[in-house]
């Protein structure tokens, strides 16, 4: 599927960010140098390397691109993908810039990818691989805590960030924030508790607070709340599961769930848990228990629904199809999912589209909390637990004594417990997606000209950049 639709490509991902870039620069009022020093990626890093698989030697095609160093260190995840190239590295990188200006993560953007298929390797050639990537990352300086922080995206997880820490770690023994050098680590190898779920609960979080606002609802034609909502979840990775677990638990009805080789629906609800069992054991999804199957995963795409949630790979709702979607709200959790000729489209049918580069930043905060909690070698929640619950205990007490009511030792226990790591961690990051959505908001609504979300969510970013280049001090 991934590759049929990539060959459908109405241009290039990165002329499709430029379009993006230059609609919302209309609305920013900067210097055009700055603009343009703005637009385009700083740094581009592609190496070929050998690697030993089974008896032959394999040649192995990698990118890092850093976008912009406005701030620094640089961030951006790691993909491991057969479809990997300088074009879609070079546009994930320019996203990241603008996603980490809209939620306030002081960082530029950068990206990397690795051009294989993860499933057609052993773990042992994987490891050797993302070794030899992050010896070629390290020879060129384009990682360090100070420098440029990768992270896991399509294709990699923990494992492989541990892998490049310890390789980091090998050349740099004596750096004591060397672990800040990756996030997405695993908890025992400096990682931080809610990293792996983050993406997913942040767009939980945003399209929650988006249905908050009641006018916003009418004029989209849907009731507020999450509850009763009929939500179709392209992609059961990482981002796309946890994304269906908090709908589903929050009450939405999840009616269609699609992977890269099947697709099944039902007006019932799916338990994205209970599927996730069955497409790990079994391979795919078709057959789960009370379900059908749709013909082509891409037809679940066009199945009728209130929000649609794109968390696989770009480029999946394109000219081609995108006359026949049919959900009232597009929540995007990949990047680029959805091309401009086709945003033209959906909204001129009136969908609304809440964009990537808000919608899936969740990834990026949590991973600034691990940037910062390898920074500061403390844990979060380790010097204020016992504090807070103990400050939270005095005023309970208190407030039995003056009221004569007791308290039930259930409902004590949820009101003194002190906030633990993963506490903390999911309160900065709903705080996060809600203060970054109302910005967005105010600007969609109030800016003369602008006509979706994207656009606002650029104008925001691009203002917030240019901000930073003029406290630099590069032009009054």
């Amino acid at each position: 599927m991934a590759k049929k639709l990539k060959e459908q490509r109405e241009n290039n991902f990165f002329d499709d960010v430029v379009k993006y870039f230059d609609k919302a620069a209309k609305f920013v009022n900067a210097d055009k140098g700055i603009l343009e020093q703005i637009k385009y990626c700083n740094s581009v890093y592609r190496v070929k390397f050998p690697v030993r698989v089974g008896d032959k030697v394999e040649v192995i095609e990698a990118y890092r691109v850093e976008h912009s160093h406005h701030k620094t260190p640089t961030k951006g995840g790691i993909r491991y993908s057969e479809h990997v190239n300088q074009d879609e590295v070079m546009a994930l990188a320019a996203l990241m810039t603008y996603k980490c200006a809209i939620v306030d993560v002081p960082f530029g953007g950068a990206k990397g990818g690795i051009k294989i298929n993860p499933r057609s390797y052993t773990p042992e050639v994987l490891e050797r691989v993302t070794r030899r990537y992050t010896t070629e990352l390290v020879k060129k300086n384009f990682i360090g805590p100070g420098i440029d922080v990768p992270a896991p995206d399509y294709g990699t997880g923990e494992r492989e960030m541990a892998w490049i820490a310890d390789t980091f770690q090998t050349f740099y023994p004596l750096e004591t924030d060397a672990l800040g050098c990756v996030t997405g680590k695993p908890i025992g190898q400096g990682g931080i508790r809610g990293r792996r779920e983050a993406t997913g609960l942040g767009i939980f979080y945003g399209v929650r607070h988006a249905l908050t606002y009641k006018e916003d609802c009418k004029k989209w034609g849907m009731e507020p709340g999450i509850e009763g909502k009929r939500i179709v979840v392209q992609g059961l990775g990482n981002v796309g599961f946890h994304a269906a677990k908090f709908f589903f638990e929050a009450g939405a009805i999840i009616v269609g769930i699609a992977e890269y080789n099947s697709a099944v629906y039902s007006e019932n609800g799916i338990n994205p848990v209970e599927l996730q069992k069955w497409f790990r054991e079994k391979g795919t999804l078709d057959g789960f228990k009370g379900t059908k199957s749709f013909k082509t995963p891409a037809e679940a795409l066009e199945y009728s629904c209130d929000i649609l949630v794109p968390a696989a790979l770009e480029n999946q709702i394109h000219i081609d199809n995108a006359k026949n979607i049919r959900a009232k709200l597009i929540a995007e959790g990949a990047n680029g999912p959805v091309t401009p000729e086709a945003e033209a489209i959906l909204t001129k049918k009136g969908v609304i589209i809440i964009p990537d580069i808000y919608l899936n930043a969740g990834g990026v905060t949590v991973s600034y909390f691990e940037w910062l909690k390898n920074l500061s070698h403390v844990r979060f929640g380790r010097m204020e637990k016992r504090f807070q619950g103990a400050v939270n205990t005095r005023i309970v007490n208190n407030i039995e004594r003056a009221t004569g009511k007791k308290i039930t030792d259930a409902e004590k226990q949820a009101i003194i417990e002190g906030p633990d790591e993963i506490a903390l961690v999911y309160s900065g990051l709903e705080e996060t997606m809600i203060n970054a959505y109302d910005v967005i908001r105010e600007a969609y609504w109030n800016t003369k000209g602008i006509e979706d979300m994207r656009t606002a969510a650029f104008v925001v970013a691009l203002r917030k950049i240019v901000e930073s280049y003029s406290l630099l001090g590069i032009f009054p």
